[in-house]
């Protein structure tokens, strides 16, 4: 076989193996846990959680350039902007020729408050794995 070939077959098998996990998740899991799965995985970065500390600290919407107050590059802030947008923790909106980010209050209290929940529900009390 050509490598042209080889390579849509990869491509393909690629694709049908990230639609099955897909599937697999949506159907193994419970909405709320996938949820909470995203909003971890969004907080599982050292540069994204720095973006939601300066912006806190901010107290206000930043318009314009995060990369300029934080030691990323512009590429590196804009990759983690757009996974925090994606699950909601953060909302930009266009003005002009800026981005103006906010942190999503709201968003960030429904999280807080599952992720209490959802450790809280963890029955830590009575493990007992020998050290």
């Amino acid at each position: 076989m050509g490598r042209f070939v080889v390579h849509l077959l990869d491509k393909h098998i690629k694709s049908k193996v990230q639609y099955d996990m897909a599937n697999l998740t949506k159907n193994t899991f419970s909405a709320d846990l996938i949820r909470q799965a995203k909003f971890f995985k969004a907080l599982s970065h050292p540069a994204r959680l720095s973006i939601l500390q300066y912006l806190a600290e901010t107290k206000t919407c930043i318009t314009g350039d995060i990369a300029d107050e934080l030691p990323l590059s512009r590429t590196t802030v804009n990759q983690h902007l757009k996974e925090l947008k994606e699950v909601g923790l953060i909302v930009g909106t266009v003005e002009g020729v800026k981005t103006n980010y906010c942190l999503n209050t709201q968003a960030i209290k429904d999280f807080k408050t599952s992720a209490i929940s959802f450790l809280g529900d963890l029955n830590i009390d009575t493990i007992n794995c020998k050290k």
